[in-house]
């Protein structure tokens, strides 16, 4: 036998020995095992699978966890490619062991695509412009937003909103539905989520009905999808998303899109997809500035008919920072609290509360799992986190550790250069005020940093 064709065989037993570990045994025998290494070059280690399926679902799943196995046993691999090899035929002894679904009649299958598609918008009527409370932080998405619904179609078509998690990017999303509905009321409206779009792309294909599946979405005077993040690495997901987005545009219907990230932070995302959503309006929604939570909290009260001292509102707006979601959560937990004990609350019972139910989940966050997440994130070492070196590629990752450990944990600044590696204080209040300027400025960094975010506190 060839020694090199030997070689890679190891490489690869070594590599699936360690990648057994990381999954579950069901998907490591579905997609996994049946894989091999076809060739080496120049770094890259191009895998076989047995399929063009195979190979989208293992590089979008797996690819990270396959990178790190391989360099574990050869720290000189640079990356990997996937491709579809004939010597590998699919496993198909145990598709005899699942049980099949009943077949479905070609009624039935157009009965499903007629009741998806005339369903009522999915849209929910509580979420409309009264309550949603402006200020600098969306200004910019809100005013979007109305010049869309006084001139549907054309003034900023597609409209892209983006922002990190619960800023009410889908409340603005439904407002908008609901307004453009009042308005007239034979508008054909559909808000769907991409998952909800995607899973029923998929059924259509397994059911083929796909061509009623895209003529469905086509009638729509207004299509809004959120959540938009998740078509990353969605190969036919993008395609067919790109030919009813066309097929919309082309009649000057109106596009709405939102999420977590803007297009140009979404991964594996095709270059045709990306240029649509940027050729119309992006307007991005950060996390609420100290007024608006105020305003938010108090629109909140208003709404459940219930008064809280101003000393207590402005104690929740100065420790809920994040976005409205928690803040809301937080409003929640002290009426659920007050209800519990039949009394309006001191501040001193709302902190201790607040210290036993909100912050202290902040303080179960450790530094080792802060430096771990900001490694996987940009994909280094955690040893390069902590040395000298001024590369780009390390010195980014260490000034945003500094500065989510001053802005989210409130450490001290001689305490977040001595964990760095030793290093002198300035450097921790120069890396703060630095990645501070940054995210006013630079929308890709503020993108990873919510991404990091979410990361951490999920």
């Amino acid at each position: 036998m060839d020694t090199q064709q030997t070689e890679k065989g190891q490489i690869w037993e070594k590599t699936l020995n360690e990648l057994e570990m990381l999954i579950s045994k069901a998907n490591f025998v579905t997609w996994l095992k049946n894989t091999n290494i076809e060739k080496t070059e120049n770094g890259i280690v191009f895998i076989g699978v047995p399929n063009s399926f195979s190979k989208e679902w293992v590089k979008n799943k797996y690819n990270k966890f396959i990178i790190s196995a391989l360099r574990k046993i050869d720290p000189s691999i640079k990356d990997t490619e996937y491709i579809v090899s004939n010597k590998i035929k699919p496993i198909c002894e145990k598709i005899s062991t699942i049980k099949l679904m009943p077949q479905k009649t070609e009624e039935s299958q157009q009965m499903e695509f007629k009741e998806f598609h005339e369903t009522k918008e999915s849209l929910n009527p509580r979420y409309t412009f009264n309550d949603f409370i402006v200020g600098s932080f969306n200004e910019l998405a809100h005013a979007a937003a109305v010049a869309v619904i006084k001139n549907p179609g054309t003034t900023y078509n597609p409209l892209f909103i983006y922002g990190g998690v619960g800023l009410g990017k889908t409340h603005l999303l439904q407002a908008i539905g609901n307004k453009i509905k009042e308005d007239n009321e034979k508008s054909q409206i559909k808000y769907t989520t991409l998952e909800k779009f995607a899973n029923m792309l998929i059924s259509s294909i397994q059911n083929n009905t796909i061509h009623e599946f895209k003529e469905g979405y086509k009638k729509y005077d207004l299509l809004i999808i959120d959540d938009i993040q998740f078509l990353s690495g969605k190969t036919k997901t993008q395609e067919e998303l790109f030919h009813i987005f066309n097929s919309l545009y082309e009649k000057n219907k109106q596009i709405i899109f939102s999420s977590d990230r803007s297009p140009k932070s979404i991964l594996d995302l095709e270059e045709r997809l990306r240029s649509r959503f940027e050729g119309g309006m992006m307007a991005d929604i950060s996390e609420p500035e100290y007024e608006a939570r105020i305003a938010i909290l108090k629109s909140k009260l208003q709404t459940k008919d219930i008064d809280l001292s101003e000393e207590t509102i402005n104690y929740i707006a100065s420790t809920i920072k994040n976005n409205v979601r928690e803040l809301e959560g937080a409003l929640n937990l002290l009426l659920a609290q007050s209800k519990l004990l039949g009394k309006n609350l001191s501040t001193q019972e709302l902190k201790e509360i607040f210290n036993k139910n909100i912050i202290y989940s902040k303080k179960k966050i450790t530094f080792n799992k802060i430096i771990k997440t900001i490694g996987d994130f940009y994909e280094i070492e955690e040893r390069f986190i902590f040395e000298k070196s001024r590369r780009k590629e390390y010195v980014l990752p260490r000034q945003i550790i500094m500065y989510l450990l001053r802005e989210d944990f409130n450490a001290s600044y001689p305490y977040i250069g001595k964990k760095l590696g030793g290093r002198d204080h300035t450097t921790a209040i120069h890396a703060y005020e630095k990645i501070s300027k940054d995210i006013k400025n630079n929308y890709q960094i503020k993108d990873e940093i919510q991404k990091i975010r979410d990361c951490l506190y999920k």
